[in-house]
């Protein structure tokens, strides 16, 4: 591995045989974090587990809410809405006796999409069932592992007797899915290490770069009158879907600017428009009058949140001035969470060097980098914290989607590399006295 500190062969076999050792619990403890419902705004109960968790193994543990006005003043904060959590962020520290390497922090997220029809699930959704090398459930693999394996690289170290020598903030965050507004409260809390690195299952990859993306709602008015004289009203939702049209011909524009942007340029659709939710009118036998659009859009890093959403404004009213409906009644346009830029890692780091040193001798290959169209909260420490922020996690499937899962074997795999990276680091140092798992 390249770095100016140098683990041993002995030492990289004794914490890759501890994380052997430790992988029955740490599934054990996956199981427990993936049966927690912790959807947007249901988080406060895991958090308090993970706050116990980190009080158990000696950690500094301090839970605090969202800062709503420090937010907003934050170039980087994202919208607030009345959906918006209110859970707490959990952050354990630990403190070295002697501070000889580089601090860091480990990040996770814990709250999770919703399932969909619980029927269409061929498991329980919150069950954490495991099927041959798969552990099931909503965010077993976004990103209920990646938190366990934040903690249990750590416990490998612990449980050779061993302890960073660095400075480690394990952050438990919520808002994720949404706004990005946890990881910055982190920010805004005073949290700040030296590089960053947040397990996100990425198929045993390197996040190269990432979007930034957009929420936003748009409300369609109409004219309501019964269906037997519809030509005389104005169908809202028809409006609707012709303003969808009008979306879709942007988002075609903005996949067209690939080429100036070489990262994303080999990716055959990086800028994904979501119409993610639509609802509208009251009757059947009405001609609508309203109908509400929830959308996400993601953007290229280096372009400008306010810049996009102008350009997003300037669509929609661009449109409804043409459109002989919408002209009459033009549409409402509210940005409601994601505000979020994205960023790119750039090469040559120490931290990346000693993660692919890490990852090679765990898989015996190269580090694979890959660009990811999603918004990941490595952004808050990339462009606020300005240090290098590493995105890397284990193998995952149908996330977002039903019977997600996470692979285990991949997990046991990226965990030995968390530990190795960890090791190499920030260094190590025996265990303090009356530490768990210490001298006694």
């Amino acid at each position: 591995m390249n770095s100016d500190i140098e683990i041993s062969a002995e030492l990289a076999r004794a914490l890759t045989d501890s994380v052997e050792a430790g992988f029955a619990e740490q599934l054990a403890f996956t199981r427990q974090l993936v049966e927690f419902r912790s959807v947007r705004g249901d988080e406060s109960e895991l958090q308090a587990f993970f706050h116990q968790a980190l009080q158990q193994r000696g950690y500094e543990v301090e839970s605090f809410g969202m800062d709503r006005a420090a937010i907003e003043r934050h170039p980087g904060g994202s919208k607030w809405s009345d959906t918006h959590s209110n859970a707490p962020i959990v952050v354990g520290t630990h403190h070295p006796r002697e501070e000889r390497g580089r601090s860091l922090i480990l990040q996770g997220h814990v709250d999770v999409v919703p399932t969909g029809p619980q029927s269409c699930w061929e498991r329980e959704p919150f069950g954490g069932e495991i099927e041959g090398q798969w552990m099931y459930g909503r965010g077993a693999g976004d990103m209920k592992a990646g938190c366990a394996a934040n903690l249990f690289a750590l416990d490998a170290l612990r449980r050779i007797g061993l302890q960073p020598a660095a400075r480690v903030h394990i952050q438990s965050v919520v808002e994720e899915e949404a706004t990005g507004n946890g990881a910055l409260m982190t920010h805004l809390r005073g949290y700040r290490a030296e590089a960053a690195l947040v397990p996100e299952p990425e198929g045993e990859r390197l996040v190269r770069a990432n979007v930034g993306v957009l929420w936003f709602q748009v409300m369609v008015r109409g004219l309501p009158v019964h269906v037997h004289t519809m030509g005389e009203g104005g169908n809202a939702i028809d409006g609707a879907y012709r303003l969808i049209g009008a979306l879709r011909e942007l988002e075609q524009r903005w996949n067209e600017r690939k080429v100036d942007h070489p990262l994303f340029a080999e990716l055959a659709h990086p800028i994904n428009l979501n119409i993610g939710k639509i609802e509208g009118g009251d009757w059947a036998s009405s001609v609508p009058c309203w109908c509400r659009v929830d959308c996400r859009i993601s953007l290229y890093p280096g372009v400008d949140a306010d810049s996009a959403a102008k350009e997003i404004s300037d669509c929609i009213a661009a449109f409804a001035a043409s459109d002989p409906l919408l002209s009459e009644f033009p549409p409402e346009l509210t940005f409601n969470g994601f505000y979020a830029e994205g960023y790119v890692l750039e090469p040559g780091s120490q931290a990346e060097a000693v993660l692919a040193g890490a990852h090679r001798a765990v898989f015996g290959t190269a580090l694979e980098t890959m660009v990811s169209p999603a918004y990941i909260d490595t952004r808050v420490y990339a462009l606020y914290d300005r240090i290098p922020a590493l995105c890397y996690g284990p193998v995952a499937k149908n996330i977002h989607g039903y019977d997600e899962a996470v692979e285990l074997d991949s997990l046991k795999q990226i965990t030995k590399t968390m530990a190795l990276f960890i090791a190499q680091w920030c260094g190590t140092e025996p265990l303090a006295v009356g530490e768990p798992g210490g001298q006694r």
